[in-house]
């Protein structure tokens, strides 16, 4: 009650503020009317865009002022004081407050005459008009190359959803926040169907609400902004807003009604569904929702000086439970992760005089996951006095990511902007195994274990140089600068029980020639040792190795005419364990009338190795439907891999190159970009080697190589639509992209082809670059509603499961729908639905030979069905 009397008491106050309507025309210098300009009420998110001849209508507060803004133009801003008429010129040639926008350091090239494909995303248009809560699944929707797929059943990857830009793997794009470099995952992804043997930068580790806009730049940048960056740079830009506190309250859950015909008790269908209370083998009760989500977040931001200083923080809490889909009877806790999360970002910048400024930025986000693992029904891995008919073991994980980025930036007399900052990253990963035991401990075993982790710390120094000659040429733009970076990785041991084997005495067993290992009293098989689930690092898989990376670069861009641009940029690098690489690249952008732009680019690119992949190793249990194995991970540096001829790792070399289109008619916007990427000596996770001759305590044995090179060819499409009727606006974006990757060699020198990198193994790369994606976004408002509907079409997707054939999966659209509504200037409500129509992969066969051990395989468009959600917005 006292909650419906506050929202009551909200409503009514928000009548009580005077209302003031103005009206005007916006032109250009040359007295052309402008179409869509943006024009804002300052520190609120009343806002309007300009008709078609310019003109525009806004109600406002008595004493507020209107920012006029424009892609390409100076912004406005205008005190209404006491008329009621405003009419505004803005003046061309200048980004907005002259922002940098990744893919260029020029402060004057905006992202329409950019000579690169990039798209500007405004995260929380986007995320006020959706029910999705994480990043990555946003820019999945809204980005034509952008993929990212749920895990289950992946270890780690569980927990840390792996995406990619074009294809390529989820470390082979940068990412940048405020232009600074982020750093990565510790985590290495080992299983799954997207990103094997990659790491990656967690991007659900920045909460969307700090977030103003992503910037992609969808083309090779190696040259430009160093390693990882074959695919291209996602750029976060953070919030720098001030005067008010905005946020928002989400739930929403995902409906259980799998689609498909299921053999009677299959796990998760009626009758038979998990219970999460019990030990992981035994039945619950029904349920018509799960994965139940509530996400608080709030923003605010408070000015410091007169002279655009602020400070602007964020912060946000997730928690969300498992979701639990049909799988096989080794695989009952088949469905996503839960999740229980809190973030906070803060972004800061303070004067310091005219030309100079201190800024900083950065957070701490953690989280707290739990997946299930494989079922143990019966065997020596079940204790039978501890589990009656067996378990389901549960990864848990503590992840935590801290950054902190500071800096100081100046403009000297002679026009040089300068900027010197530093920026340090730590991300933890702490495995907990739970509802698990150790066999060979028998009913003395306990059932949670403390199973170690990893760490990796980033830390980077630079120097940047940048000056706009308006005089040269019709502009010319130079900038050159230096980078220094360290690198740390780190696995640290787990406690005893989590990897050691014991004896029939319950002592670790170090003499196998002296000591008895526990047997199965019904199969007579002996009793593996370490955490059922995942086996906790063992001092032996300990590892602290780090090093350092110096570049050096230099980048330029001359508008030879009004018309034609040429950039040029060139970047030298040398890493202290595996030597230096030089990287260049050419872009040029062509007028061919005011509305349409032709642009293209070359440049080749690198990807260092990652320490983890030098130096992760790990002893585990692979499930399938054939039983259990035991395999080893062996690092790139040790002897094991060295006997199977897998030689040291080396960087990933890339050739780029792109061309495509701009046109710009009024209303209706396109870009269309064709590209080229080849790749060689991509690192690859091979498959499993047999390596019981070894005698080192596992069957098979697997490792990290420069595998195969790949060429990859494609285009993005990007079509926009935008029209107002009086007080209605409709838009209509089309996005796409078209993808082709081809496999042209695998390197597996005198190894046996089909065991490096075989059948499976390329269909999962493959299946990384789908054929294709398209979306269209549908969107219209009027006063106090909208409502938004999308359509996204994903492509035939086909995997080779463990019996060694294929697992099809055919096209399939999903459709999203929302309804917002404005309660008041301050409240907004929206309701609506993920995949209304609940659609699924296609189901597979009953012989359980996924990877992931349900009957879908983790695929771009999902496994958990149709969501719904409500959502209450709050401006104050």
């Amino acid at each position: 009650m006292k909650k419906i009397t506050l929202l009551l008491f909200l409503f009514a106050m928000t009548t009580v503020f005077a209302q003031k309507q103005i009206s005007g025309i916006v032109k250009d210098n040359k007295g052309e009317p402008l179409i869509g300009v943006n024009i804002l009420e300052k520190g609120t998110s009343n806002g309007v865009s300009t008709e078609l001849n310019g003109t525009y209508k806004i109600k406002v507060k008595e004493g507020a002022t209107l920012v006029f803004s424009y892609i390409g133009y100076q912004s406005v801003e205008k005190s209404i004081a006491d008329v009621s008429v405003i009419d505004v010129v803005m003046a061309n040639g200048q980004v907005l407050e002259e922002v940098q926008v990744v893919g260029s350091r020029n402060s004057k090239r905006t992202v329409v005459n950019s000579a690169v494909p990039i798209d500007i995303i405004d995260v929380k248009s986007v995320s006020t008009q959706s029910g999705k809560i994480e990043i990555n699944e946003l820019l999945q929707y809204v980005a034509p190359s952008f993929n990212a797929s749920k895990q289950s059943g992946s270890d780690g990857a569980d927990h840390v959803d792996p995406a990619s830009l074009r294809g390529m793997g989820p470390d082979q794009t940068l990412v940048l926040i405020n232009g600074k470099r982020r750093h990565q995952s510790s985590l290495v992804n080992l299983f799954g169907t997207r990103g094997r043997g990659n790491t990656g930068t967690d991007l659900n580790s920045i909460p969307a609400s700090a977030i103003k806009r992503i910037e992609i730049l969808r083309d090779g940048a190696a040259a430009q902004y160093g390693s990882d960056a074959i695919a291209g740079v996602i750029n976060i830009v953070l919030n720098d807003n001030i005067d008010e506190v905005n946020g928002a309250i989400s739930y929403g859950a995902y409906s259980t009604n799998a689609q498909g015909d299921f053999v009677t008790g299959t796990a998760n269908t009626d009758g038979f569904r998990l219970d999460p209370n019990g030990n992981g083998n035994s039945v619950g009760k029904n349920q018509s929702f799960d994965g139940g989500s509530l996400k608080i977040a709030a923003n605010y931001g408070v000015a410091i000086g007169e002279k655009g200083g602020f400070v602007n923080f964020t912060t946000e809490y997730l928690t969300k439970n498992k979701t639990l889909r049909p799988g096989y009877d080794f695989r009952k806790g088949f469905g996503e992760a839960a999740i229980d999360g809190f973030n906070f970002m803060g972004n800061m910048v303070i004067p310091v005089s005219n030309k100079t400024e201190f800024y900083a930025f950065g957070g701490r986000n953690y989280r707290d996951t739990d997946a299930y693992a494989f079922t143990r029904n019966d065997g020596a891995r079940v204790v039978e006095s501890i589990y009656p008919g067996g378990y389901t073991p549960r990864i848990t994980s503590n992840i935590t990511d801290n950054s902190i980025a500071a800096g100081f930036r100046t403009k000297t007399d002679s026009g040089w902007k300068v900027d010197i900052s530093n920026t340090y990253g730590k991300n933890y990963f702490h495995y907990y195994i739970k509802g698990t035991l150790n066999a060979s401990l028998q009913s003395a075993s306990p059932t949670e274990f403390d199973a170690g982790g990893h760490s990796l710390i980033q830390n980077t120094l630079n120097f940047d140089f940048s000056k706009n000659y308006k005089s040269v040429l019709n502009g010319m733009n130079l900038a050159f600068g230096a980078e220094y970076r360290t690198e740390k990785f780190n696995i640290f041991a787990g406690e005893l029980g989590s990897y050691a084997t014991y004896d029939i005495a319950g002592l670790p067993i170090t003499n196998p020639a002296t000591q008895t290992i526990p047997t199965d009293p019904i199969s007579g098989d002996p009793r593996p040792g370490g955490s059922q689930g995942f086996p906790g690092y063992s001092p032996s898989n300990e590892v602290d190795k780090s090093r350092t990376n110096l570049s050096l670069y230099a980048d330029s861009e001359f508008d030879l005419s009004e018309n034609f641009l040429v950039s040029g940029a060139a970047r030298y690098e040398n890493y202290s364990d595996f030597g230096s690489t030089l990287n260049g690249k050419i872009a040029s952008r062509l007028k061919i009338s005011k509305k349409i732009n032709l642009r293209g680019s070359v440049s080749s690119g690198f990807r260092a190795p990652s320490l983890a992949q030098i130096y992760y190793n790990l002893h585990f249990t692979n499930f399938n439907s054939g039983g259990a194995t035991e395999v080893l991970l062996a690092p790139n540096n040790s002897t094991v891999t060295r006997a199977f001829g897998i030689d040291k790792l080396k960087e990933e070399k890339a050739i780029n190159a792109s061309l495509g289109f701009t046109a710009n008619f009024g209303n209706f916007t396109a870009t269309v970009d064709g590209y080229m990427i080849n790749v060689k000596d991509r690192i690859v996770l091979t498959g499993y080697f047999d390596a019981s001759a070894l005698n080192i305590g596992v069957s098979e044995a697997q490792f990290f190589a420069n595998g195969v090179d790949t060429n990859t060819k494609g285009l993005d499409v990007v079509l926009a639509y935008k029209k107002s009727f009086g007080d209605s606006k409709f838009s209509a974006t089309l996005v796409g992209n078209i993808n082709d990757m081809k496999i042209d060699n695998i390197k597996n020198r005198s190894l046996d082809q089909g065991t490096f990198f075989g059948k499976r193994e390329k269909a999962f790369l493959l299946a990384s670059a789908p054929k294709n994606k398209f979306g269209l976004n549908l969107n219209y408002s009027k006063k106090w509603f909208d409502t938004g509907l999308a359509f996204t079409h994903f492509s035939e997707v086909v995997l080779v499961d463990y019996a060694d054939e294929d697992d099809v999966y055919s096209a399939k659209t999903v459709t999203d729908l929302t309804f917002g509504f404005k309660l008041s200037k301050e409240l907004k409500l929206s309701v609506g639905s993920n995949n209304l129509f609940n659609v699924y992969p296609d189901k597979q066969d009953e012989q359980g030979n996924t990877e992931a051990g349900g009957y879908w395989d983790s695929v771009q468009m999902g496994f958990s069905g149709a969501y719904y959600y409500a959502r209450l917005g709050f401006t104050f």
